[in-house]
Formats: structure tokens, C-alpha cells, sequence
């Protein structure tokens, strides 16, 4: 067992065993690296990704690898989801020499933590035009102890591109109308009509565009954004990317079609997704929109869900086919044979409904279930019994490897998605799944100076520091929980997360957000990026969350804080849409007001309070917050004043400093909330 041995992070620990002597993160592996005087090779991974369990198995695992490794280089593993900040410092810097980047991501550094050189996956030999791993460690040894300083040079030289290579400037406000009608018609032009979504293969998930396609339509009522949210997500629930046995979403399509995953599963996608399922049918009463949200969320309960309440960050994409090999998908394809094993004489119909031919749609034979009869009638009790059955079958496979460690800001979106979609369906059991989330993010993750940690393990707190997004996430999960809830101490533990973004992670002169507080770990170059990856910037979800508690509250510093953020997206709205859609979701809001509902009544238990409350979460109003209580409750500031109606339960609605007459009535508050 090499240091890894000791850490808490699940890819971490799958590399403990290696031969090669593997240092986590740490200036002690910095000071062994300038006290041998050897150069450093950052490994950056996670636990689901595919290709680092490759190499991994191919040249870690290997034993004269690793000896190499051991005589010539001080060795460090890095997992990007517990190092976000370490991962973005030198993905830029790889994606700036080789124009693209991804994990496994390779890269040499100096004893000062200065790049030298990068790659990302190195095969054990050569392979269509690639050296192999071996060949690379020679020649970055070589060059290091024959032209050791041209190397040195290479590196400040790096270094100094990296300091001087500014975010775009943001503009002095937020976006108006104008810039958001650009976003819309730049994602116009990338649409694809034929197939949804947006771009070419690999296809992902565009969850927060379609956020921001859904509030536009709320908020304008432009039927064209709304049909470009109807047609991609009923194209991804119908297709492979989608488990159409278990629910949730895999990461990625490797197509244009959706037909083919990369198979890992991530919380924060299903997350996200999640909640916009459920927003799609809040707008449009979709049956599909309404299956899908439900059944992603039951994924997420039953299969991601640790015991101490949190939940896990992703299933692997590979899996024990059968034989002691690792495949990746193995347990989800399906093959005819396979099909008549488990259901005898409906093995034709699922294979017509769920489209598994001898051909296959994967490899060797092989089919991912999919959704590809569009007309046509299929007995839906028939169905039901074979979907059924099929999972059952299923889960008699070898599962796929859990990540269970517990990363705050997934989990903060998380708790957003299982509180609202909870609510809507009436669904207590999810709403619970979300407080059981949040209780461990403020228990096991909070300190007692309001600081976050990033990750936790087995109800162990790691020992990373929390990262802007994970303040974003984590307020915005709590800012939800408060409006479904009525409980107003989440609304406080949002504003102690969301003093420290103001304190900590803000630029007083510009308004600009830092993806790292002020006082954490200096790297070459402080990280700050406002455009979207695979889930909302932490710019962007901070945004959000100080827009969303200055409604709640009135606050004018955090209001102001959030506009001032904002200005990134007039600049990058326009030219960029597809990747800070969560920034432009959150302009919307902005735009709106975003609304403040108050809901006051007699008591929890109250069925006209109760009415009225769901109403009010109902409402598709971008950003609209939600306080519910009695009139003589101090938990939310939004009922400061409230008073029942002539002893009714009564809704106030308010945007802009302006309130409207209060009603009693549901559909007299929908109206309001349209």
C-alpha cells in the first residue's frame, strides 16, 4: 500500500495498491520532489471516468512502469472532483498548449508546481500516433537532467502566460432583453432540429440551457424556446442516454442520436436534470416530463443515497460482464438471447418496444434499451410487467462501482431537485431525502464559522476547503428547501453560505467571482471561470443564490452583488450561449423581479394553506421565491406584516417593490404567477 492508503476519496483509494509510490496533493510531496530534485507527474482522474481505469490498469498497475516511476519522479494523484480548483489551474494550462484537454489528464510539473509539459491518456505503446507512456517518462526524464534549465525557462514562461491571460471583461450591468433575444437566437442556430439538443457527437445534457429556455418561455411566452426544451429532453427520454429501466441519466451520448452512453452516471447530472424534467412538466403537464423527473429522482434515492443521508457522486460507466472482465456497460446492454432468457414469450414485443435487435446498437451484438417507436399502440400493463422483469433481471448482474463520496455542491443540487419535485407530485418521501441531505451538509460539512467542506466519506469530513460552487449549490439547495418546506432556518444557513461568497470569493472593485476563497491554498494562477461545464459555474450558481436570498430577504448588498455578477453574462451571453445557460436562467430571474410569494394561513396542517402554498410553487415565474407560515411567524421576512383575509389563508404576491392586492383564492394566485 502506497500514501494513498490513507485518503478518503474512493479514486484515491482504487490507486492505493499501485506499485508506483503515489503522494496525494501536499506541499510534503512538493518539498520530496525539490529535496530529490525531480521532476513531479500529476496524474488528475475520477473515479467513474473510463479511460483512467484503462490507464491505470495498462501503466500504473504495471510493475517496471512503476519503478521507473519511483527511480525518476515524485508521483501525485489528484481526484478533479475533490480538487476542482488543482484540476482547473492545469486543465487550462494543458488545453492552452494542446488546444484540447480531459481526463486522465498527465501533466509535469517542476518542484514548484510550475507545467512543463502535458497530456492526458499515454498508452503502454505506441498507438495511432501517440507515444507510448513509457516513451514519454524517458524523454521528459531526459529533458530534465540534460536541458534542465530550457525546461525551467519553458516553465515560468508557462506560468507567466497563464497569470496574464484575463477572464473576459465583464460589462457594468446585467444582461437586458436585448442580449438575452441574442442568446436565444445563437442557440437557435446551433439547434438540432433532426435529434434535439445541441452540436455534434459526443451529445450532452444542455440542463441548464434548457433551464434557461424554460424561464424565457415563461417569462415571454416565445413558443420557439419552449418547443426546443419539449424536443430535447423527449429525444434524450427516449433514447439510450436514458436508463429506461432504473431511471437517471448516463453522461454523455457518444452520437447525435442519444442512441449510445458513456455509461457513468453522475449525480450532479441527474441532478440537475432532474429538476428540469420537473420544471418541463410544471410548464406543460407533459405525462413524459412527469415519469422521467419521478423516476430520476427515485434513481438518485435508491441508488446514490449513502446511509449517513448524503448522496454519492456517480455509478462507473464499466462493470464484471460475466467473466471477470471489466466491461464498460455490461450492465445495461441487452441482447434478443438475453431478452428470451428473461421474459420467455414477451422477448419479441420488448425487443420491438425497446428497439434491441441481432444487430445491435453497441458492441458485439449488443443493444442499449431506447424508446424508438414513435407510433404505433403497446399494451401498457404489458409493458409495465416486462420493464419490471427486466429490471429484476437486471439487478442480478454484477453492478457497476459506487462513488460514495459525498461532494457538497452536487449534493446542494440534489436537495433542489428532490425538494421541488417532491412537492409538485406530492411526494413527502423525496422532500425527506432532501432534508436528510441537507442535515449532513450542515452537520458533517458546515463548521462552526459558516466555512464549507468539499467532500465527506462514511460521515468523515474531508479535508479540502469548499469552493465557490459549493456555496452556489449548496444555498440554492437550501433557498429551495425553504420555500417547499416553510422552514425558515434553511433560508439562514443559505444567507451564513452566502456572506462568506460576498466576504470571500468576490472581487470588491469589480463584482467578479473567484472559483477559491481569498484565503485557501495559493496555486500558480487563482481559478475563475463563469462558463458552465458539465454543472452551473460557481459564478454563475452564486449569482443565482444572491439573487434568490435578496428577494427573500431585501437585502440590497446581496442583490446588488448578484447584478454585479451578472455582467459576465451580457458580455458571454450573446457570443456563448450554450455554455453559461445557468447564467442567462438566472438573468431571467432578474429580469422578472424575480417575484417574492408570501403565503400566510392558520397552521402547517391547514388544507387551504396547504392549496394555496402549492400553487405558489407551481407558479413557472423565473426565480420566484416562496415563504410560507402563520402571520404571526419571525422565520421568513417575506411575512413580516402578512395577515390572514377575513380569517381565509391568504397569498401576497410582490416584484419590484411593488406589491399586488392579496388573494384567497388558487386560481386567483395562478393568474398572478403566470
Amino acid at each position: 500500500m502506497n500514501r494513498l492508503a490513507h485518503e478518503t476519496s474512493p479514486y484515491l483509494l482504487q490507486h492505493a495498491d499501485n506499485p508506483v509510490d503515489w503522494w496525494p496533493w501536499s506541499a510534503e510531496a512538493f518539498a520530496e520532489a525539490r529535496r530529490t530534485n525531480k521532476p513531479v507527474l500529476l496524474s488528475v482522474g475520477y473515479s467513474s471516468c473510463h479511460w483512467c481505469h484503462v490507464m491505470a490498469h495498462e501503466s500504473f498497475e504495471d510493475q517496471a512502469t512503476a519503478d521507473y516511476l519511483n527511480d525518476h519522479f515524485v508521483s501525485v494523484k489528484v481526484d478533479r472532483e475533490e480538487r476542482p480548483d488543482v484540476d482547473a489551474v492545469y486543465m487550462e494550462a494543458v488545453q492552452a498548449a494542446t488546444g484540447h484537454g480531459g481526463w486522465p489528464m498527465t501533466v509535469f510539473l517542476t518542484p514548484d508546481a510550475e507545467p512543463f509539459y502535458f497530456g492526458t491518456y499515454y498508452p503502454p505503446a505506441p498507438r495511432h500516433g501517440m507515444p507510448s507512456f513509457r516513451q514519454v517518462l524517458e524523454g521528459v526524464q531526459q529533458a530534465w537532467t540534460t536541458r534542465h534549465d530550457e525546461v525551467s525557462e519553458v516553465a515560468g514562461k508557462i506560468v507567466r502566460d497563464l497569470a496574464q491571460r484575463e477572464i473576459v471583461r465583464q460589462a457594468a450591468e446585467a444582461p437586458g432583453e436585448q442580449e438575452l433575444a441574442q442568446a436565444l437566437l445563437g442557440l437557435t442556430r446551433e439547434y438540432d432540429p433532426q435529434r434535439g439538443g445541441f452540436g455534434g457527437a459526443p451529445k450532452f445534457p444542455p440542463s441548464m440551457v434548457l433551464e434557461f429556455l424554460l424561464r424565457h418561455h415563461a417569462r415571454t411566452g416565445a413558443e420557439g424556446a419552449l418547443q426546443m426544451a419539449v424536443d430535447t429532453c423527449e429525444r434524450m427520454a427516449r433514447g439510450g442516454i436514458y436508463d429506461q429501466l432504473g431511471g437517471g441519466f448516463a453522461r454523455y451520448s457518444v452520437d447525435r442520436d442519444w442512441i449510445v452512453p458513456h455509461f457513468e452516471k453522475m449525480l450532479y447530472d441527474n441532478a440537475l436534470l432532474c429538476r428540469v424534467y420537473a420544471h418541463l412538466w410544471r410548464a406543460t403537464g407533459s405525462d413524459l416530463a412527469r415519469r422521467v423527473a419521478l423516476e430520476t429522482a427515485d434513481f438518485l434515492v435508491r441508488e446514490l443515497r449513502t446511509p449517513e443521508g448524503g448522496f454519492a457522486s456517480a455509478l462507473d460507466a464499466d462493470s464484471d460482464d460475466g467473466t471477470g472482465r471489466h466491461v464498460e456497460g455490461a450492465y445495461y446492454v441487452w441482447t434478443p438471447a438475453r431478452l428470451r432468457d428473461a421474459l420467455g414469450d414477451d422477448a419479441e414485443l420488448a425487443a420491438q418496444y425497446f428497439g434491441v435487435t441481432e444487430e445491435g446498437t453497441f458492441e458485439h451484438g449488443q443493444s442499449v434499451l431506447r424508446l424508438p417507436q414513435t407510433e404505433g399502440v403497446f399494451d401498457a400493463e404489458k409493458i409495465a410487467s416486462v420493464r419490471r422483469r427486466l429490471f429484476d433481471d437486471r439487478a442480478r448482474r454484477p453492478a457497476p462501482g459506487r462513488d460514495d463520496k459525498v461532494v457538497a455542491a452536487w449534493n446542494g443540487l440534489a436537495v433542489a431537485a428532490l425538494a421541488e419535485t417532491g412537492a409538485y407530485f406530492g411526494r413527502p418521501d423525496l422532500v425527506e431525502a432532501a432534508l436528510g441531505a441537507a442535515d449532513l451538509l450542515v452537520r458533517v460539512h458546515l463548521d462552526e464559522h459558516a466555512r464549507l467542506a468539499r467532500t465527506s466519506k462514511d460521515g468523515r469530513v474531508g479535508p479540502n476547503a469548499g469552493v465557490l460552487e459549493d456555496y452556489g449549490d449548496v444555498a440554492e439547495g437550501f433557498l429551495a428547501l425553504a420555500s417547499v418546506t416553510g422552514e425558515g432556518v434553511w433560508l439562514d444557513f443559505a444567507g451564513l453560505l452566502l456572506d462568506q461568497v460576498l466576504a470571500r470569493f468576490t472581487d470588491p472593485d469589480t463584482g467578479a467571482l473567484f472559483d477559491t476563497a481569498s484565503d485557501a491554498e495559493r496555486l500558480i494562477r487563482r481559478p475563475q471561470d463563469p462558463t458552465d461545464n458539465a454543472a452551473p459555474s460557481g459564478w454563475t450558481a452564486a449569482a443565482g443564490a444572491l439573487l434568490g436570498y435578496a428577494a427573500h430577504t431585501g437585502s440590497e448588498a446581496h442583490r446588488v452583488a448578484a447584478e454585479r455578477a451578472l455582467g459576465v453574462v451580457k458580455t458571454l451571453g450573446p457570443r456563448v450561449p450554450r455554455f453559461i445557460g445557468w447564467g442567462l436562467a438566472v438573468a431571467e430571474a432578474l429580469l422578472d423581479g424575480p417575484r417574492e410569494v408570501a403565503v400566510v394561513g392558520p397552521g402547517p396542517d391547514d388544507e387551504r394553506t396547504a392549496a394555496l402554498h402549492r400553487t405558489a410553487l407551481l407558479g413557472a415565474a423565473p426565480g420566484a421565491v416562496v415563504a410560507c407560515g402563520t402571520p404571526e411567524g419571525d422565520e421568513f421576512p417575506l411575512l413580516a406584516g402578512r395577515t390572514l383575509i377575513d380569517g381565509a389563508p391568504a397569498a401576497y404576491v410582490c416584484r419590484g417593490f411593488v406589491c399586488d392586492l392579496p388573494v384567497t383564492d388558487p386560481e386567483a394566485l395562478r393568474a398572478k404567477l403566470a
